[in-house]
């Protein structure tokens, strides 16, 4: 698996106090069994693709940031393993709740079975989770988005922007959260032309075989999809989006990138005048507001959904080219106060 350097996330303006550790590495303070009320501050485990993916993960590192320095609390933030098991994302989980961090936030569903197992041994401390809603227990936030509905708006954008009315989307795995954005993209895109062409393909069938953290099963998958014909590429891939984007700029067609504006992202930086757009989720600021609410003393428990009417969901609108397309910006609005009042029902598989 590559890895990219870490890098500053826009919009923050300090840089982490976190110390990045190995699965199993680093010291931990002692506690006993239930936690503490006392915290050190933010602990924050990465998914698949680590901090670096200018996506998914760097947008928790973004609210993990804000929330050492506007807070002014301390934090700790640890990378995943390749190949890891579900026994190395409790042990990292259970280091940061014994070591006294609160919250304890996992990012991705792949924590779900880690969470509910640690959170059950904790009970004082506050767990979250982003992207998985099963586990119910009092002290865990499952933070949740409606990911289908930013889709949705890029599909709409993908119509008005090809000139062949042949588009594409690429998955990273092929499970339900990645359906709902290939839902939402596919409905967005036939709503504006009904007989649009949508090359669709999934890079593996697990995260363990790297769909989420490949650039190169990115790449050849959007090679592919240029060759058939299509000229916007939506991807929904983590990591391995970096790989689609790369080349979409090669053959000069446009890319959409997603969970975080890519379009400023500084290592995407050569290819930004390809990005025609991102479908956003603000993962950042469900990060930031659950440290918030434990810093408040008001811990917040229980699913947390955004949507495109609370703003965590989106568009981003950082490329002039995007912002300047009326007949585009027309369209979207339109589509937008449709999934807004309810007349537009996005599908989600």
């Amino acid at each position: 698996m590559r890895r990219v350097s870490r890098i500053a996330v826009a919009g923050v303006a300090t840089a982490s106090l976190a110390v990045a550790l190995s699965a199993c590495g680093g010291s931990s303070t002692s506690a006993s069994s239930g936690g503490s009320a006392k915290t050190k501050g933010i602990g924050l485990a990465y998914d698949i693709g680590g901090k670096g993916d200018q996506s998914f993960n760097d947008a928790a590192y973004a609210g993990f940031q804000k929330a050492e320095t506007d807070l002014k609390i301390g934090g700790r933030d640890i990378e995943p393993q390749d190949g890891e098991s579900d026994a190395d994302k409790v042990q990292r989980l259970e280091q940061l709740a014994k070591s006294g961090y609160n919250p304890v936030i996992g990012v991705g569903f792949v924590y779900a079975p880690a969470v509910k197992e640690v959170a059950a041994k904790y009970p004082k401390v506050t767990f979250g989770i982003i992207d998985d809603e099963q586990d119910k227990a009092a002290n865990v936030a499952d933070m949740v988005f409606h990911e289908e509905q930013a889709s949705y708006l890029a599909g709409v954008a993908a119509a008005k922007a090809t000139k062949k009315n042949h588009i594409g989307f690429v998955g990273g795995v092929d499970i339900p959260l990645i359906h709902k954005f290939e839902a939402g993209y596919v409905q967005g895109a036939q709503s504006v032309n009904p007989k649009i062409k949508i090359e669709k393909q999934y890079l593996t069938q697990t995260p363990q075989e790297g769909g989420f953290s490949s650039p190169d099963k990115g790449k050849d998958a959007a090679e592919g999809q240029i060759e058939a014909g299509a000229d916007v590429i939506y991807a929904a891939a983590g990591l391995s989006g970096q790989g689609v984007i790369q080349s979409a700029a090669s053959h000069k067609v446009w890319a959409i990138g997603v969970d975080s504006d890519q379009y400023k992202q500084d290592a995407l930086a050569k290819y930004k005048d390809y990005i025609l757009t991102s479908a956003t989720k603000d993962v950042a600021g469900a990060v930031y507001n659950l440290a918030k609410s434990v810093a408040d003393g008001k811990p917040a428990t229980g699913v947390v959904r955004a949507s495109l009417a609370t703003g965590g969901v989106g568009l981003a609108d950082s490329n002039p080219a995007f912002k300047s397309n009326a007949d585009l910006q027309a369209a979207l609005k339109k589509a937008e106060a449709g999934i807004k009042d309810g007349s537009i029902t996005v599908k989600t598989s």
